[in-house]
């Protein structure tokens, strides 16, 4: 019998709960230290040289758990960005509820695949669950389905790929053709869509954009283009509407747009990735309603319900809608009988390999229920309009709208002298040099043509003093910027 290899030593080792507690330290430490705001949000460090820490040759041998420790922390969470740190307030990626972050590890562990549900019974089951939950709190009926997806681009595509299986149930088999049907959409849609049209091979020249009116789709410009569709013979496959825009967080009028798709039997996808979440606030679920007039819906629980990436989720009115989008066998992984509904999930999904995130979502509301997940929801929100209310006391910053949910844009403006070119300058050099500082972290855009900061309050530990600590050190770096310093 040959000698035991040492590598099976080190596996048994690393599997102790000694060894799992040295990772679990070394996270609730990152966890305490940054959540109370100690260190900076982000590293100036360039790529160049964080790249240099892991240049070297491929590793042969294993290192001690000591030194592989050592450098996850030393050079590995040295150079994140600290989404749990309270001045952070960048992109649309959250602090993730405690809860969820030590799941990751059950999950990892289980590492059931929950494209066959043979592979992983129980959380597959979960799964289905949350598609009945989510789908009801949307207005749907017991005829729902949908799936988990790695976020909201893959929905939006998952959702208008059924919408394509409606229009031209040959595509799978034959393609769009020469003339395929189109897809019209706001202007301020993420670009998830444009992104799905191509990929459908529909052609971007497919998708027709439809101007905003404060920040929403423009409904009666929707309506007048499509009578003229209408009138010309063009067949339209969906309507894009938007719930919580990237830019502004704009919800689309889903009511109007609903009832418009309804009464001309258009598929209608609503892209809530972001704004869906609202229909577990209490103060806020009014703005997506008529959501539930949509044939389908993205959601991304890894965005406003604070869920650890990634957490998608595509949900569909009839559950046969999206198993046509899919209409494709394979018999040595789904075994379901004819006319049997099959609890597989890659039948209705891209992703085979499915890890089982339902796991952290279900967690997430047994831990803080969907109340307190939307009590969060309102909390976010809250802080983001007390932002604005600071913003209107300062002379030196213009908000640009009133925010909807938790993401705000705003400009400086200094003492109103410089032009609107040279503000274009300034802000864009503004959010670079400031969160290079490690003070804090916004974003950027541009709205109106005009280059703006915009801020995501992701973090439900940001408060008052944190607000007023960003507009102290924005207003202080934007004059060392236009002093020259």
């Amino acid at each position: 019998m040959p000698d035991r290899d040492p590598l099976l030593d080190a596996l048994d080792a690393d599997a102790t709960r000694e060894a799992g507690a040295r990772f679990l330290d070394l996270v609730a430490r990152y966890l305490e230290t940054t959540g109370r705001g100690d260190g900076p949000v982000s590293t100036a460090q360039s790529p160049q040289d964080i790249a240099a820490r892991f240049d070297g040759p491929l590793p042969a041998g294993g290192a001690p758990l000591d030194m592989v420790l050592s450098r996850l922390e030393r050079q590995v969470l040295d150079g994140v960005t600290r989404l749990v740190h309270p001045m952070y307030m960048g992109h649309q990626v959250s602090a993730p509820l405690p809860a969820t972050i030590w799941t990751e590890a059950v999950i990892s562990a289980v590492n059931g695949s929950t494209a066959v549900r043979e592979m992983s019974p129980t959380a597959n089951a979960i799964e289905h669950q949350l598609v009945r939950w989510f789908g009801t709190l949307a207005g749907y009926g017991p005829g729902c389905g949908g799936t988990l997806t790695s976020g909201g681009t893959e929905a939006t595509f998952t959702g208008l790929l059924a919408a394509r299986a409606a229009a031209l149930p040959d595509a799978w088999e034959q393609g769009v053709g020469a003339d395929p049907p189109v897809v019209v959409y706001g202007e301020q849609a993420h670009y998830a869509v444009t992104r799905a049209i191509a990929e459908l091979g529909l052609g971007l020249r497919a998708g027709i954009a439809i101007p905003a009116r404060d920040h929403r789709l423009d409904v009666g410009i929707l309506t007048a283009t499509l009578d003229r569709l209408g009138r010309e013979g063009r067949a339209v496959m969906a309507v894009v509407a938007t719930a919580g825009s990237t830019p502004v967080g704009a919800f689309d009028d889903l009511e109007a747009i609903g009832a418009l798709c309804a009464a001309r039997g258009l598929w209608l996808h609503v892209d809530g990735a972001h704004g869906a979440s609202a229909l577990l606030s209490a103060k806020h679920r009014h703005r997506v309603a008529g959501i539930g007039q949509a044939r389908t819906i993205a959601w991304d629980p890894h965005k406003m319900m604070l869920l650890p990436l990634a957490a998608g989720l595509v949900l569909a009115r009839e559950e046969r809608d999206l198993d046509q989008a899919f209409a494709q066998r394979a018999p040595y992984l789904f075994h379901g009988q004819a006319g049997e509904r099959i609890w597989d999930q890659g039948v209705r999904s891209f992703q085979c390999s499915r890890r089982a995130d339902a796991i952290k979502i279900w967690v997430a509301l047994e831990r803080y229920g969907a109340d307190g997940i939307g009590r969060l929801y309102d909390r976010l929100c809250d802080t983001t309009l007390l932002l604005h209310q600071k913003l209107g006391e300062r002379p030196d910053f213009v908000t640009l709208h009133l925010p909807e949910s938790n993401i705000l844009c705003f400009r400086y403006v200094g003492d109103g002298h410089a032009t609107p070119e040279s503000l274009d300058q300034l802000n864009f050099a503004l959010r670079q040099r400031y969160n290079a500082s490690g003070e804090g972290w916004i974003t950027t855009t541009l709205l109106g043509g005009r280059r703006v900061l915009r801020t995501t309050i992701m973090n439900p530990r940001t408060g008052p003093e944190h607000l007023d600590r960003l507009l102290a050190g924005l207003a202080r770096t934007a004059r060392e910027l236009a002093a020259g310093a």
